[in-house]
């Protein structure tokens, strides 16, 4: 068990990240091919990271060494958590390109049907 709080802080956010990422691939597994890295290499690395974090830390090892180690592990963490959210959004951002020029098209449509004029303030 993890005792730095701001670590475990940082794991909850990375954990609450990978659940996101697997629930998209479960529900669209043809976003798989965006995230195959992730799976096969990041996610990997990021828990024999934790683990040997965990187990030097449980071993109060006081060298200098490990407390190089431990404050690296602690910044890595911050990138990993960083990168593991940036890989969610890369997941939809496709979607979000998509979505953007269909409002587009139907904001086009309904100032062409006479919903509203040209000058509204609705702007896609």
């Amino acid at each position: 068990k993890i005792e730095n709080e701001e670590l475990v802080r940082d794991i909850n956010k990375i954990n609450e990240s990978v659940t996101k990422i697997i629930n998209t691939i479960e529900k669209e597994p043809k976003k798989y091919k965006k995230v195959n890295n992730f799976f096969d290499y990041y996610l990997p690395v990021t828990i024999n990271i934790l683990k040997k974090y965990d187990e030097i830390e449980n071993q109060r090892l006081t060298t200098e060494e490990s407390k190089k180690f431990m404050e690296s592990t602690r910044k890595m963490v911050k990138k990993i958590e960083e990168a593991f959210r940036m890989q969610l959004a890369n997941l939809y951002q496709t979607d979000m390109i998509d979505m953007d020029a269909e409002m587009k098209v139907f904001d086009t449509m309904l100032k062409s049907d006479g919903f509203y004029g040209e000058d509204s303030d609705f702007d896609v």
